[in-house]
């Protein structure tokens, strides 16, 4: 055999964590619907067999990539409400939310939320079972404080944080975005402060 015959060198294994994290990128970027498989196939540079095999489905991919964003990126609700009165921790939870959804030009909004307003079912399933853990959380906390009104407090700090999410999705400007969000807040204790007299 030639000595000019090249050896060939050993395929590195695929890394599966680190194509979520790609994926999770591209999903943050362009929202489920917007990202086809070739998209994936391209960034994680595998074809599309191994994509299958390593995740299941794009759908598949797309849950591993929504539990990433949801491990590192979710609001701290436990800590945020340790030690504040319910006023102060849905403050900070409005401008919380208001600057990671901001922070990332190319990553706005919250993914897990903005999957859950996915065209494909599957994904929007995956998305909203997610999300559910947070809106737990949040109404775990609310109801601490104000067990007869709880429900319905806790349906107004999640449908503001999300309406968050959706005007970073669409490009509000961090500046305004915390402004609103400040402004949110500001509603939120005179209304509560109103319906304690």
């Amino acid at each position: 055999m030639s000595e000019n015959v090249r050896k060939r060198r050993p395929r590195r294994p695929f890394d599966r964590q680190r194509g979520v994290e790609k994926a999770q990128r591209l999903f943050h970027q362009k929202g489920y619907d917007g990202v086809s498989v070739a998209d994936l196939t391209q960034a994680l540079e595998i074809n599309p067999p191994s994509l299958y095999a390593a995740y299941g489905s794009k759908a598949g991919l797309f849950e591993h990539a929504l539990r990433r964003y949801a491990a590192e990126n979710a609001l701290p609700v436990a800590e945020i409400f340790e030690d504040r009165d319910l006023g102060e921790a849905v403050t900070m939870i409005f401008i919380s939310a208001a600057e990671q959804y901001s922070s990332d030009a190319a990553a706005r909004g919250c993914l897990v939320t903005e999957g859950t307003r996915a065209a494909d079912p599957e994904a929007r399933a995956i998305a909203t079972e997610i999300s559910a853990v947070m809106v737990s959380a949040i109404g775990e906390e609310i109801g601490k404080r104000v067990p007869r009104d709880g429900d319905a407090i806790a349906d107004a700090v999640v449908t503001m944080v999300r309406g968050l999410s959706a005007a970073a999705y669409t490009g509000m400007e961090a500046g305004r975005l915390r402004a609103a969000a400040e402004q949110a807040a500001f509603m939120f204790k005179a209304g509560l402060s109103a319906s304690m007299v």
